[in-house]
C-alpha cells in the first residue's frame, strides 16, 4: 500500500503531469459503472447521477490534462521563439 501512495506521488509530482487526468478519469469511470448499474436496474436517480459524474469526470480529465500538460509545452515553445 505504501508503493502504490508512493508512485501516485511520483505520478502527481513528475513533469509529465497525468496523475490529475488519471484521477478525474477514475471518477468518470465510476460515473460509467453507476450509470450502467442504474440503467440495468431501471433506477432513474442512480443513472441520471452516473451520468452527471460520468460526465464530470471526462470533461475535468480533459481540462485537467490541457492545464497540467499543453500549458506546460505550449509556455516553452513560446520561450523558444523568444
Amino acid at each position: 500500500m505504501l508503493r502504490l501512495i508512493r508512485n501516485l506521488r511520483h505520478l502527481a509530482r513528475s513533469e509529465e503531469g497525468h496523475a490529475a487526468p488519471l484521477l478525474l478519469a477514475i471518477v468518470g469511470a465510476a460515473g460509467a459503472i453507476a450509470l450502467g448499474i442504474g440503467a440495468s436496474e431501471d433506477s432513474s436517480i442512480v443513472a441520471i447521477v452516473g451520468g452527471v459524474v460520468l460526465g464530470l469526470g471526462v470533461i475535468g480529465a480533459i481540462v485537467a490534462n490541457h492545464m497540467t500538460i499543453d500549458y506546460e509545452i505550449y509556455s516553452r515553445l513560446n520561450e523558444l521563439e523568444k
